[in-house]
This record gives structure tokens, sequence and C-alpha cells, in this order.
């Protein structure tokens, strides 16, 4: 399983009530681009979307079973236990390439596509699965989130 990498501004705005882990909706993109720890939003106005502030990484193309903004991540529980918070995320959708190959890409950023203007989406975290993958048609890929421990723990 891929480590989850949050990004620095997250922080910021979880403290600034920018970011609803709980009631926003949450999306993973791909992209081949290594995101930067100092990015700070997504740029959803743009085709294909831009994670912006450092690295300006580029979300894969949409087609072939890839569409603009990636696949939703639907928040299965978000709650405080002995005051240690934990987001558990269930599976997004799996991408499955259809009439041709989806990526390559190497990196899933988790950003939220409700918070801000569609031009500043907040982002929140990526995965780095090592090396570039690109899905032939007929392939699928699903990211693999932890249901026990989560997403990310806030204590």
């Amino acid at each position: 399983m891929a480590s989850f990498n949050k990004f620095q501004n997250f922080v910021e705005n979880l403290a600034e009530k920018i970011i609803d882990l709980e009631n926003d909706t949450l999306m993973v993109l791909l992209t081949n681009t290594e995101p930067d720890p100092a990015d700070t939003h997504v740029d959803t106005v743009e085709t294909p979307c831009k994670v912006e502030g450092t690295s300006n990484a580029v979300e894969v193309a949409a087609g072939n079973g890839y569409t603009k903004k990636g696949n939703q991540a639907v928040v299965s529980s978000s709650e405080q236990s002995a005051g240690t918070y934990k987001l558990v995320l269930a599976d997004p959708t799996t991408w499955e390439a259809a009439g041709g190959t989806i990526g390559p890409f190497r990196y899933a950023v988790l950003f939220d596509d409700t918070a801000g203007a569609g031009a500043t989406r907040p982002v929140i975290g990526w995965w780095d699965y090592g090396s570039e993958i690109t899905l032939q048609d007929g392939e699928t890929f699903t990211i693999d989130l932890d249901g026990t421990n989560g997403v990310l723990q806030i204590a």
C-alpha cells in the first residue's frame, strides 16, 4: 500500500475551517508529476486539472475511462475517540481503461472539491506508487485505502 503524504497547507486549511472533512466532497486525481509538500490547491477550471503552488502537477488526460478531477472518495467515518481524530475513506471507484490507455501516472492526489473556488480547491495529501503506471485497455486500478487506521489521524 502506498503511504500517504500531507500537503503543508492542509494543516492551516483545517485550522481556519476551510476544509470540512466530514461533509465536503473529496476527490482523488491521478498525475505523473511529483506533488510538492508546498503545493496549495488544485485548479479544476483548467483542463486537465493542475496541482498548483510549486509542482504544477498536471492530471492525466481525461478519456478512456478517466474523467476530469478523478474519482470521489466517500467518507466512511469522520470521528474522534479519546482525543484522536480519524478520517476513514471508502476506496474510490476503480478506474478501468476502455478504448485506450490511462496514464502514465505515479501519484494520486486527494483534494477538497467543495471548499474554495473552482480554481483554488484545497489540497489534502497524496500517495506515491513508486513508479509509473499505465493502464492498458481493459486493465483496472484501485486506490486501496486503509479502512482500519484511516487516511489520516490527528492527535
